[in-house]
């Protein structure tokens, strides 16, 4: 990729230039969209020219401000589709611009990276919000101190390996008992173990998504999985998905659950706010001490 190319062409006065974008969802799928009005293709993805695919000027700073955009498209169903959107599968999606000299794609610069923000579907067209890479800045750093584990089961600071077969279950769903209540044939599993645990689809029109547990219950020899909030798209019954184990992040179960205490991040005989805005009593010694000695 040349910049100096670019530049080059751009400084002659008589350009050919065009806007590119790629999306990277985080199923993996990569799309490639442009505003020339022929396809174009480089670094392996094809850059669709009827897309409709267009973006408002780029507003970037030197600072810490957060670079952000907004890219408008519209639907169709061979590309960009409303239920894959409300789905959520572009939630998140990485997102490359590029400026292109349409007659020699290899001069050609970034000028964009970042990922999807809010997405508004109206009138058969989308509009994303692009938030910059400074937006990570943005989010909180640092370690809260609180009783209960601050880490995110089987990550770097848990070492639970989730891929074991006592955390990690695949099996067949058998019937939709409503739109977040699934019903499948599961056994060997106490009831509770997959509360606040999450549930993915492996396969069918729901393939890739998941959600969080909100209940793992038995009923007449059936488990009963029940999430908080609808699948954008519904798995069907014989669709196969993957229960994952869940925490609820107190010290008692990283001991007997998962057998992880050395691993535990969080404080649980940390005081609590009862005793911090306690007072020393009257009939007591009031040395200075500890004032639970």
């Amino acid at each position: 990729m040349s910049k100096d190319a670019l530049f080059a062409h751009l400084k002659s006065g008589h350009t050919h230039v065009c806007q590119c974008w790629s999306i990277k969802r985080r199923d993996g799928v990569i799309l490639g969209f442009t505003d020339h009005d022929r396809p174009l293709s480089f670094e392996d993805i094809l850059f669709r020219a009827d897309s409709g695919m267009a973006a408002k000027a780029l507003a970037s700073g030197t600072g810490l401000s957060v670079n952000n955009s907004e890219a408008l498209g519209l639907l169709q169903a061979d590309v960009i589709t409303q239920v894959d959107i409300q789905a959520g599968r572009y939630d998140g999606a990485e997102v490359t611009n590029w400026t292109v000299c349409w007659d020699d794609v290899s001069a050609r610069r970034v000028n964009f990276r970042g990922h999807i923000g809010q997405i508004i579907l109206s009138g058969g067209a989308f509009e994303a919000e692009l938030r910059g890479l400074t937006d990570a800045l943005n989010q909180p750093q640092g370690r809260s101190y609180l009783k209960r584990c601050s880490a995110v089961l089987g990550d770097s600071a848990c070492g639970v390996d989730l891929t074991s077969e006592i955390y990690q279950v695949d099996g067949v769903l058998a019937e939709l008992v409503s739109e977040t209540v699934f019903r499948l044939p599961l056994s060997g599993y106490n009831e509770g173990w997959f509360t606040q645990g999450r549930l993915s689809v492996l396969d069918g029109p729901a393939s890739g998504l998941s959600a969080a547990i909100k209940l793992d219950t038995t009923i007449d020899g059936w488990r009963h999985i029940a999430i908080w909030d609808p699948f954008g798209i519904a798995p069907a019954p014989g669709n196969a998905v993957r229960l994952q184990a869940g925490c609820d992040k107190s010290a008692q179960s990283c001991r007997v659950k998962f057998s992880n205490l050395v691993n535990y991040q969080g404080f649980p005989h940390i005081p609590g706010d009862d005793w911090l805005v306690s007072i020393p009593r009257s009939d007591s010694r009031n040395d200075g001490g500890s004032l639970t000695g």
